[in-house]
């Protein structure tokens, strides 16, 4: 009997160590559990492994929030640093310049390479532009942001240029001459050198100038704070970052609600006065912002078809780097990389998407696509979900063709004027939601929204959207995903502070790389809005929102050549 206690206490001091080894272990695991984590995701790397010690650093930077810092994988910062290296803009060399000595449109000029030689569809076109201030002097530095494209008016036909900064005053322009005919060059100062850089300032200082708020309601008493990725301040704050993300976001604490009666989320303002006076003439309508350069000699060149090799015949190998990526030729988008089909008939685009669940998410240049669909096919049917006007999220019904169609905006940061709280979804999460498979379409478009945060915050959102990207694509690989890019837009003095082409760019420019080489498409509604005749609008005309159906619905029914 003695000896059975004897092994019974042995056995219970066994497990008493045995317990205080786990918990120190336990203990010891909390301890360092931030050196295993990726802020925000978890994506999975060329190898399918997570990250171990070894692969992790935390990265210091300037932070642009007081509230966490990133921690990433060494390839998630290498790839950081090398996307922030990539879209670096040039500097002129000394700090302050006088608004006399920046960028005058009207001084400045461009003239063509050898404007009589014989061109012929295919051939390079090379334009020279002489940047100059308003003292009529030549600039001896670069960073100037412009636009250029060439376009027939009569048929109806536009393309972009590739512009080269010299960074000595001097910029190069090339395009592909891509029809016959009289071919016209247009070259567009956005920005000068001098704006760019208060861009660049307000970017990085000032990412508060647009401020969000949120509602706070118990019962018949209400209150309503200010929200954003950051807070400056002691002031308590409700802390709403995404579990499953990781994504930030914060209001101020209400004085008399809790945290867990917000019931809304909407766009608080724009903040006035971010401009010094010098800094407020490099942004004036009809003087630096959006001005047309002239040439100092002739402005187009007669283009001559070519016998051997005809443009509507090239490599239609799909390449992103092409560049144009694309063209226009009455009014219609031809890219260079693939064949598309032009949908006329609703019945065509009906024939397409039958038996297809269509998910489109983004912003209001996203939300153009799902009104232009539910117009153009008679029996997709709008239900009635009874959400806020231009929020969402939407639904149509095609019962005969057995089509459904959605649509929900991003999540927080979005400008929207009220979204309830129970509609704020981020991208990533409802990709993880999304079974997938042949007949799942899925679109996707995330870039205005973001143009007043550092880059890093943007970086982040795409992380995590490409993490779930993969992941579908692994788990579903016959489901088709498309990227809508960004697009140009009307530009006056307030809203290139807020919105300019040049955030635009920069964040686009971003999103190619990092979701470049992953089995996802592009729709480029950069080319498809700057190569057209028609104004510059943040919601592009409905010839331009077709042409971009068509590019899309050409990915969901390939034509068959």
């Amino acid at each position: 009997m003695w000896r059975d206690s004897f092994r019974l206490q042995i056995f219970c001091l066994l497990m008493a160590v045995l317990a205080v080894v786990v918990l120190v272990h336990n203990f010891f695991q909390l301890e360092h559990l931030d050196d295993y984590t990726v802020s925000g995701s978890n994506w999975i790397t060329e190898n399918n492994d997570q990250p171990s010690l070894s692969q992790t650093t935390k990265t210091t930077r300037k932070p642009y929030c007081g509230y966490e810092q990133q921690i990433l994988s060494r390839r998630e910062q290498a790839e950081e640093e090398s996307l922030l290296a990539a879209i670096q803009w040039p500097k002129p060399s000394d700090g302050k310049i006088a608004f006399l000595h920046s960028t005058d449109p009207l001084h400045s000029d461009f003239e063509i390479v050898k404007p009589s030689r014989i061109f012929k569809v295919g051939d390079q076109l090379e334009v020279v532009v002489h940047v100059k201030d308003f003292q009529g002097k030549s600039k001896q530095y670069g960073g100037d942001y412009l636009q250029a494209r060439i376009h027939s008016p009569l048929l109806k036909a536009g393309a972009t240029g590739r512009i080269v900064d010299c960074r000595n005053g001097l910029y190069k322009v090339f395009f592909t001459l891509l029809w016959p005919g009289e071919v016209k060059v247009s070259v567009t100062l956005v920005h000068p050198s001098e704006a760019v850089q208060v861009l660049l300032r307000l970017r990085e200082e000032r990412p508060d100038r647009v401020y969000f708020k949120s509602s706070f309601k118990s019962g018949r008493y209400s209150e309503t704070t200010e929200c954003n990725v950051c807070l400056p301040g002691d002031l308590p704050v409700c802390n709403f970052t995404d579990l499953y993300t990781g994504e930030p976001w914060f209001c101020y604490k209400p004085r008399k609600l809790s945290c867990a009666s917000r019931i809304s989320h909407a766009k608080g303002g724009y903040q006035k006065g971010l401009l010094t006076h010098e800094e407020s003439l490099f942004f004036q309508s009809d003087v630096n912002i959006k001005m047309p350069i002239l040439s100092s000699g002739p402005d187009s060149v007669i283009v001559k078809p070519n016998a051997f090799t005809d443009s509507s015949n090239m490599d239609r190998a799909e390449d992103p780097t092409v560049s144009p990526s694309g063209y226009y030729y009455e009014d219609l988008w031809r890219p260079r990389t693939r064949w598309i089909y032009h949908f006329n008939k609703s019945d065509d685009i009906s024939k397409c998407l039958q038996g297809k669940v269509i998910h489109l998410f983004g912003d209001s240049t996203m939300r153009q696509w799902f009104e232009y669909l539910t117009a153009a096919v008679p029996d997709l049917v709008e239900f009635n979900l009874g959400s806020p006007k231009n929020v969402g999220p939407f639904m149509s019904v095609d019962l005969k063709h057995n089509i459904l169609l959605k649509f929900r905006c991003h999540g927080p940061p979005i400008r929207f004027t009220t979204v309830f709280t129970s509609e704020l979804r981020y991208i990533a999460n409802e990709l993880d939601g999304i079974v997938g498979g042949r007949n799942t379409v899925i679109a996707i478009t995330i870039w205005s929204h973001f143009s007043t945060f550092p880059v890093e915050v943007y970086i982040r959102r795409l992380r995590n959207i490409r993490r779930a990207v993969i992941q579908l694509l692994d788990r579903s690989p016959k489901t088709l995903i498309v990227i809508r890019t960004a697009n140009v837009q009307e530009l006056g003095p307030e809203v290139s502070l807020f919105n300019s082409d040049w955030y635009s760019l920069q964040l686009d420019s971003v999103m190619r790389k990092m979701f470049s080489g992953i089995g996802v498409h592009f729709v480029d509604a950069w080319e498809m809005s700057l190569a057209h005749y028609l104004p510059h609008n943040l919601h592009p005309k409905e010839v331009i929102v077709r042409n971009q159906i068509d590019t899309f619905l050409s990915y969901v029914c390939p034509l068959q050549i």
